[in-house]
């Protein structure tokens, strides 16, 4: 998928990374079979930063199998069903202290004093984290609503006369 491809999916799909939900995260485990995990998220424009324990076992599961899949998706209903699809590979960095995007993210979803409470009780858990950097290589923006669905289904609507 070229560049400007991605870059057009992602700004379709600003209004969802700037969202305060989860994305879920698809790798593979030291044991070599599938995982998919909910994760607080931050999109920096360029690359989509996720933190968590330096121990947490997806870390050394994506150090030696960075290859990643996320998806992320809101709608109440199936027309108001939107979805970000993305692929890439995982990088990490362990850092000292806490990742500035995980507080970062947590402030899409709180404010004031409780965000000031979750970064206290943060500082005092992590001495240091891991922060998990996904830059897409390939990602794809669906909006039910508006009719923006994968291929396969536009030509079976087609095909039933829809």
């Amino acid at each position: 998928m070229k560049q400007q491809d991605i870059d057009r999916e992602l700004a379709d799909a600003r209004e969802l990374l700037d969202a305060p939900s989860a994305l879920h995260l698809a790798y593979t485990a030291q044991d070599g079979t599938p995982r998919v995990v909910p994760a607080g998220f931050w999109w920096t424009g360029r690359e989509l930063v996720i933190s968590t324990a330096e121990t947490a076992p997806k870390v050394a599961a994506l150090r030696a199998r960075p290859d990643v899949a996320l998806s992320l998706a809101n709608g109440d209903s199936p027309s108001g069903a939107r979805s970000l699809s993305v692929r890439g590979r995982a990088e990490i960095t362990v850092v000292d202290g806490l990742v500035p995007e995980y507080l970062a993210a947590a402030g899409k979803g709180m404010a004031g004093e409780e965000l000031a409470r979750f970064e206290e009780a943060c500082r005092a858990l992590y001495d240091r984290m891991a922060r998990i950097t996904v830059v897409p290589t390939w990602a794809r923006y669906y909006d039910f609503g508006t009719g923006r669905i994968p291929t396969f289904l536009q030509e079976l609507a087609e095909r039933a006369g829809r």
